[in-house]
Formats: structure tokens, C-alpha cells, sequence
């Protein structure tokens, strides 16, 4: 195959042009994410991109899913999987902020300089692997990422209409020869229902576990796909979905519910403690509520469902009586009881990373079953080689005892009901399912496990974030000098205090995290501290007020 990089030159000037206004964008966590009306010339390099990343990655599959996730309907975004399901290297991130930013003029210019320093031939096979959401521009981004793709002469399969975790699913089973599963849909919902089915048995409910969930799609493809797995269940969970075709993330999704601290719109009035679940726009956060009989609403999220999964799998672990080293992975958002239920209760180790999903992922990757959620209800369970071939010596050995086996082949049923790639609301909300039901466990008694402390999270705008630098995954403030000291001198005055004081990563913004043993105690807390970052980081505007829980 003869290659010419001026066809891509020439393909985008035709088709795809960047216009001279446009700011530069950079690639973060979530790819590249705008307004979907600045994103042709984008996608059409993405694709350019994946097929570059292929290359490098001696032809293994790559993943370009086109979506914003829980943000508005006018947005879109995109961004890179890596082979084995994870996040794009982010030395390559660098690479892709500025791919995207160059001139038309100078793209073929940039495009051979990545193949020079990479090493990349591009006379070599690639492949290509697409995934869009539900919004409404979507599908005309994903023909500038095929355009992309063509253009650099990669192979490309499009899957279209699929969730983030779906793609991120069949990259990974398609780059290990189907070892992890069929790279098809009805081969992930399979997956996932074996599981469950086989896990769950004859008996629907127990206990004070009830058998019905509703469920808010957030009018995404999350609603689209449970759909589908709603004709599969055969009874073993009968789901209501609510929010299945209306603007996408509009007032519904687990980041509006986790935001607002209520239920969304569009779901029915329902009785007092009714198991509900939102997912966000992609379907990659999942998180569980319900409201009292005096009408409170009582919110389950990320950090909750953490501490449920990481208790029924260390009990599965003790119970076969293997040797592995089990962690549990946090940000510094993590409610603060979280952390002492975790420690003091679960005794299971609990790590502490920098804010973003890549960065919880790597540190999972150093036990050999490591938890991660974040509280917006992201996350997942990565388990080692190690300790599969471990549990599968247990159920396989004839000589221990029954009890020993049946634990070890009940982990191994849990694990394939895991998407261990990336976070995935469906197979998490079917693994809360499973726990919940093999406890006999209603939403209260789940609640119950441990008490919240008062948190609250305030914005404080200024005039440049980048003054604030932190150490200590975002815990302790470096710069400006003198911060920190006060932040130590206000969080002694409250009883269970914990503040710390981070910049965005888009805005001109610094968040101020606060939480202690009253909610008045809260409000104070971060007010204080807020003020401090308004008097010594540069603020804006007018000074803070007191937030509002």
C-alpha cells in the first residue's frame, strides 16, 4: 500500500477546514469536549489520530467514542481507547491537543512529525473501532472521524448508537483474540445477563430486597440499551425506565440528581422508599436514591456504592480463603465517613489519587482487586491475572471443601459481571442489584450502613486558577504560601473537619471542598476557607457567601 500524507492535507481543506478564530482546545480526562458546532475539524483529526495510535500499537484495535456525557444536548466531544479498554496514554494526550490545534497548512507537516518521532509506518495495517451517543449531531461528527480514518487508510468498524462502556467493552475483547468476551452487543449483554442470572437463581427477592427498580436513562443511550436488556431479564429484575426520549441530560441523569440532591423530572410520583437509579448521558456514572416516608430524599452515590461492593467482595474473598491483596481507591472528594467505614470497618486499605478517572484506574491496577468510584458514581473493580488464576485453582480443586469452592465460583460469576475497563453504569447497577439482593438488603438498610458527614462544595472565580497548586492528591494547598496554614488553623476549630482547595481544570475557578460533623459546622467551614482563597489566590467578583447545603 502506497501512502501519501498530502491526501490528508488536501481531504481536510476540502471537507473539513479549521477555521482561523477557533481557540486552541486540549485534550483532558474526557477527550474533547465543546460545543458540537465547533468539533468537524476535531473529529476529522481524531480519526487521523486512531489510526496513527493503531499504528503504533502494531495494529491493535482503537476506540473513538463520540459523546459528552452528562453534559447539555448542544455539546458533544470525543475521545481515544487504548487497547485493553483504558484511557489514551497520556503522553499521547499531548499529542492529540496538538494535532488538533495546528493550522489546515501546517496538519501534514504535524501528522509526519508524529510518525517520525513515533516511529510509525504508515504502509502498516490499523483498525479503527467507532462508537456514537444519542445527540442529535452525532452522527454527522462520527463521518468526520470515518472521513479521518479513510483518509489516513486505517479499517474501520462503526458501531453506532452504543454506550461509552459498550465500546470501551469491545476494543478490549477484540485486542485479546475474544479471551474478554464477543465484540459485538449481543456479546456484551450476554456477558452481563450469564452473570447475573446465574448469580441471582430462583429466588427473585429476599429479605427486605424487592425485585423492582426504576430507572432514569437521563435521555441518553443508557435508556436506549436497558431497553434492550429489559427483554432479556426473563423476570430475574424487573426494571421501569423513565426518561427514554427527551433532551438528552435536561433536568434527569445521575449528575443532575447528584448535583441537586433530588430526584429527576419525568420519573412518576412513587411510593416511600422505591428503589430508584440514574445514569448519566453515556451511560458511564450510575448512582442509587430514594425518598422516605416523611419525604426526604436520601442519595446513595459513587462512594456508597464503592463501600457495598468492596464488603461483599472481601467477604467472597475470605470465604475461599485466598491470599490476594484487595484496595479500595478514592479521591479527595470521598466523604470522609466513607473512609472511616472503609478502614475501621471493611478494614480494607484505601488509596487516595488525584481528582480523574485515569488516575483512579492506574492506582486499581496495583492490587490484585482493586475498587475505584468516584462519588459522581464513576468507577468499577479491576481484577489482577494473579488473583483470577488464584480463585479459579479454588473452584477447580476437588479436594477443599464445598463452601470454599462455591465462594471462589461465585467471584468468578461476579467478575464476568464486571466491565473491568472503565466504569459502566449498567454492569455496576446489576452488581449493586446482586449485592443488595444476596444481602436481602433494602435501600434503607444500605443507607444504614454508616452516616454521611455534612459536606459542601463552593466556587470561588479568580483572576488566574493556576496560581493555586496542590500536592498530596489535591489534599494540601502549595502556592500561594500561607494558604495551607490557614486552612489547618480554620479546620482545627471544627469537630471532624476537612477542607482542601483545588483549581478547575477549564475554568478560571478554584473549588473549595468542606465537610464536618454538623451542617451548620459545613457552612461555616467553607465559608471561612473560601474567603481565604478570595483574599489570597486572587479572587473575583464578589466576595463568597455563605453556601447552601
Amino acid at each position: 500500500m502506497t501512502f501519501n500524507l498530502r491526501q490528508v492535507y488536501a481531504f481536510a481543506r476540502e471537507y473539513h477546514q479549521k477555521r482561523e478564530a477557533q481557540k486552541d482546545v486540549q485534550y483532558g480526562t474526557a477527550g474533547f469536549r465543546s460545543h458540537a458546532d465547533h468539533l468537524d475539524y476535531v473529529m476529522y483529526r481524531m480519526g487521523l489520530l486512531a489510526v496513527l495510535r493503531s499504528r503504533a500499537k502494531a495494529g491493535q484495535v482503537i476506540g473513538v467514542m463520540i459523546t459528552a456525557s452528562h453534559n447539555p444536548e448542544q455539546d458533544n466531544g470525543v475521545k481515544l481507547i487504548d487497547p485493553m479498554g483504558e484511557m489514551l496514554e497520556q503522553r499521547w494526550e499531548k499529542l492529540a491537543t496538538d494535532l488538533v490545534n495546528v493550522s489546515d497548512a501546517n496538519l501534514e507537516e504535524q501528522v509526519a512529525k508524529i510518525c517520525a518521532d513515533e516511529g510509525i509506518d504508515n504502509n502498516n495495517p490499523a483498525k479503527v473501532y467507532v462508537g456514537m451517543d444519542t445527540r442529535y449531531h452525532s452522527p454527522q461528527l462520527a463521518k468526520a472521524v470515518l472521513n479521518g480514518v479513510a483518509a489516513m487508510k486505517g479499517s474501520v468498524r462503526d458501531f453506532g448508537i452504543v454506550t461509552t462502556p459498550m465500546l470501551h467493552y469491545f476494543v478490549t475483547c477484540s485486542n485479546t483474540d475474544m479471551a474478554y468476551g464477543l465484540p459485538t452487543e449481543e456479546g456484551y449483554m450476554n456477558k452481563l445477563l450469564t452473570a447475573f442470572k446465574n448469580i441471582r437463581g430462583t429466588s427473585f427477592e429476599t429479605g427486605n430486597y424487592v425485585n423492582k427498580v426504576y430507572y432514569d436513562g437521563a435521555n441518553g443511550v443508557g435508556s436506549l440499551k436497558m431497553l434492550g436488556f429489559i427483554k432479556k431479564f426473563d423476570g430475574y429484575l424487573d426494571v421501569k425506565v423513565f426518561n427514554s426520549n427527551g433532551k438528552i441530560n435536561f433536568n434527569c441523569g445521575a449528575d443532575y440528581v447528584k448535583t441537586n440532591q433530588r430526584a429527576p423530572e419525568g420519573m412518576p410520583d412513587l411510593a416511600p422508599n422505591s428503589r430508584c437509579v440514574s445514569v448519566d448521558g453515556d451511560a458511564d456514572r450510575v448512582v442509587y436514591y430514594f425518598t422516605d416516608e416523611g419525604g426526604v430524599f436520601h442519595l446513595l452515590d459513587g462512594d456508597r456504592i464503592a463501600t457495598l461492593i468492596a464488603g461483599y467482595l472481601k467477604d467472597l474473598v475470605e470465604k475461599c480463603g485466598v491470599e490476594i491483596e484487595m484496595g479500595l481507591v478514592q479521591t479527595a472528594y470521598a466523604n470522609g465517613a466513607s473512609t472511616d467505614y472503609i478502614v475501621n470497618q471493611l478494614k480494607v486499605p484505601v488509596a487516595c489519587v488525584p481528582t480523574g478517572v485515569k488516575h483512579l484506574h492506574h492506582k486499581a491496577l496495583d492490587y490484585d482487586i482493586g475498587v475505584y468510584f468516584e462519588a459522581n458514581g464513576h468507577g468499577t473493580i479491576i481484577y489482577s491475572t494473579k488473583a483470577k488464576h488464584k480463585i479459579r485453582a479454588v473452584a477447580e480443586d476437588a479436594s477443599l471443601n464445598q463452601e470454599k469452592r462455591n465462594a471462589a465460583k461465585l467471584l468468578l460469576r461476579t467478575i464476568d459481571l464486571t466491565n473491568e475497563t472503565v466504569g459502566d453504569a449498567i454492569s455496576d447497577m446489576l452488581l449493586v442489584e446482586t449485592v443488595l439482593h444476596s444481602k436481602g438488603w433494602s435501600l434503607t438498610d444500605w443507607l444504614a450502613t454508616y452516616t454521611d458527614l455534612p459536606n459542601v462544595l463552593m466556587k470561588i472565580k479568580v483572576e488566574d486558577r493556576n496560581v493555586i497548586t496542590t500536592t498530596d492528591a489535591e489534599r494540601i494547598c502549595v502556592t500561594p504560601v500561607g494558604v495551607q496554614d490557614d486552612i489547618n488553623g480554620i479546620v482545627a476549630k471544627y469537630k471532624k473537619g476537612r477542607s482542601f482547595v483545588r483549581p478547575s481544570g477549564t475554568e478560571d475557578v478554584v473549588r473549595v471542598y468542606a465537610e464536618a460533623d454538623t451542617k451548620d459546622n459545613t457552612l461555616q467551614l467553607a465559608l471561612e476557607v473560601a474567603n481565604v482563597v478570595y483574599d489570597k489566590a486572587g479572587g473575583v467578583g464578589p466576595r463568597p457567601e455563605m453556601p447552601k447545603i
